[in-house]
């Protein structure tokens, strides 16, 4: 519905429920699909819900609900919504509404609550969800009168994707939403000025920048959030900058690009691990420099200076001290810097160490036709069979680093995964949001066999909905992150990470009416991947990979990214 058609329906009628005044906002902002489960709070927003021309995508549990919005915020940049009653259906958002805080995703969730009058009486299904969800939101609503109900929410979805984006929470109780009040022209959301660098400070850096030896640009996902891809790339060819990424960053910068040298972190690459920590100036770029990235803080980059990037002040200098602190919008401050910077670094010598640690540390794997299946093999098979704009979508362990590694990421927006909070069962509802969000486009998500378990589920969905989407669970009938941390750290007591009693996911997929196909040797691997991903509807591979192989290289946790492991006998 366009916003004159929604004007207009609001003119013809003198007053609104709650409820209405609710989902007339959401139009008004652009909202144009929800995801979310029905329950009796919440149920008065469904109602006025189902009378607008928002879709509707009902999802199987409201954990899956919350990562499907969370993946439609990341693949369109606009805030994804979800849905779910008091209670036990907004104690489910809760997961997903960290996840998208940790990785500062934009979202907007609207619950359901108990009538005003029984607030704090212990009701049915009552929970005091902005309590609970405070610390993981980046501001949350109660509402309490009808009449301010739609300012509310227009407010939540500003504040969403305003400066540093993430999760906002609208909690409605049933009276509010059911009550009626007179109709009244909207507000305009209340936003901050976007921060900008001071242009001493921009000399400051850039000054800097031209006289290192040994530069390097980290682009964290907020260079993807921030719009910035194009003129980081620009600045990087235009100064000949190497350029490395955090996982939240991937697909920043073309890793096809020959001054592209990976992600860096625990499980990056040898080159980008080297690059930082022999550069001597480092252009960090919309990144919080959390540990997985860092390692040993006091062995992070230790010979650099740090001009850090970020339109949240509080997140420069938190973890890793910024030499030149520069607050501002990303594209705006990279294009300042580039104006400012007097003659581009005598760097010839570095890119040639780069160049040289790329070919002393490639990313490489062992994979004997006469054993199991090597997962790192199943991703390159896929990657190879796709087009370019793919979006890829993982749950999170051993599966989620394999792919990450070895599928070549061009473009922003096309990897979807979860970061900070690390969630199992991640993979399947982004799918489901991604495919939403970009119809369009290809979508692959890769899954290991106890991350897909968490929330298999929601493939009901997917074929409901008729979501051509493909997923390829890595299957070592195990929790394999936890079990190589175990071997290596545990002296190999692989206290409950094994799951040998798993069902077969081909079987799981038919049953949820989705295909079901199977890989056990690399002869299927080829006419599988092609099989599957030309089925018209949601289709599943369970990947028989080798159990033996675990992801390298490998930074221990605190340890010297400089001093990555390759194998473990090197840890």
């Amino acid at each position: 519905m366009s916003e004159t058609e929604s004007e207009t329906r609001t003119a013809e009628r003198a007053v609104q429920t709650g409820a209405e005044a609710a989902i007339s906002a959401l139009e008004d902002a652009g909202v144009e699909v929800g995801f979310g489960v029905q329950g009796g709070a919440i149920m008065p927003v469904y109602d006025a819900l189902g009378q607008s021309d928002i879709r509707h995508v009902t999802m199987a549990h409201e954990q899956g609900a919350a990562h499907a919005a969370d993946a439609y915020g990341i693949v369109t940049g606009e805030p994804g919504l979800c849905l779910a009653t008091s209670g036990p259906g907004a104690t489910n958002l809760v997961t997903g509404l960290a996840d998208a805080d940790m990785d500062s995703d934009p979202m907007v969730a609207l619950t359901g609550q108990v009538p005003t009058d029984m607030v704090g009486n212990d009701a049915f299904q009552e929970t005091d969800t902005t309590g609970v969800t405070t610390p993981i939101t980046k501001t949350n609503y109660f509402a309490t009168d009808a009449g301010t109900v739609g300012d509310t929410v227009r407010d939540a979805v500003a504040a969403a994707s305003e400066g540093r984006q993430g999760p906002t929470l609208v909690d409605l109780p049933k009276d509010v939403t059911q009550a009626e009040t007179a109709t009244s022209p909207s507000h305009e959301p209340e936003t901050k000025p976007t921060p900008e660098a001071p242009a001493e400070a921009v000399d400051e850096a850039a000054r800097a920048f031209a006289a290192a030896e040994k530069p390097v640009i980290l682009a964290g996902g907020g260079v993807i959030k921030g719009e910035a891809t194009p003129e980081l790339r620009q600045f990087a060819v235009d100064h000949g900058v190497p350029v490395v990424t955090t996982m939240p960053g991937v697909g920043a910068f073309d890793e096809t690009h020959p001054l592209a040298l990976g992600m860096a972190g625990m499980h990056g690459t040898g080159p980008a691990n080297m690059a930082l920590t022999h550069c001597d100036f480092m252009l960090a770029v919309g990144t919080r420099f959390d540990d997985r990235l860092t390692g040993g803080v006091e062995t992070f980059a230790p010979a650099a200076r740090i001009a850090h990037i970020d339109i949240d002040a509080s997140e420069v200098s938190k973890n890793v001290h910024a030499d030149y602190p520069l607050i501002g919008d990303a594209s705006a401050v990279l294009h300042q810097l580039d104006s400012a910077v007097p003659r581009s670094p005598d760097a010839a010598d570095w890119q040639a160490q780069c160049e040289t640690w790329e070919r002393e540390y490639p990313m490489d794997y062992d994979a004997p036709e006469d054993e199991p299946v090597k997962p790192q093999f199943v991703v390159e098979a896929v990657d190879e069979a796709t087009a370019g704009d793919t979006v890829v979508t993982t749950g999170v362990g051993q599966h989620q680093m394999w792919a990450v590694q070895y599928w070549t990421f061009t473009e922003p927006r096309t990897w979807v995964s979860s970061h900070g909070l690390g969630t199992m069962g991640y993979g399947l509802p982004a799918a489901i949001g991604a495919k939403v969000a970009a119809p369009e486009r290809e979508v692959v998500s890769f899954e290991g066999d106890g991350s897909f378990l968490m929330t298999c589920q929601e493939l009901s969905v997917a074929v409901r909905e008729e979501l051509d989407i493909t997923v390829f669970v890595l299957n070592n009938e195990a929790i394999g992150m936890v079990r190589q941390w175990q071997d290596a750290f545990f002296e190999g007591r692989r206290t409950a990470s094994e799951y040998p009693w798993g069902p077969d996911f081909a079987t799981v997929a038919e049953a949820f009416g989705a295909a079901g196909f199977t890989i056990d040797t690399y002869d299927d691997v080829a006419d599988t991947v092609e099989a599957a991903r030309e089925y018209d509807g949601p289709s599943v591979v369970d990947c028989r990979i080798d159990p033996r192989e675990d992801v390298y290289p490998m930074v221990p946790s605190g340890g010297d990214n400089g001093a990555f492991a390759l194998r473990e006998e090197h840890l």
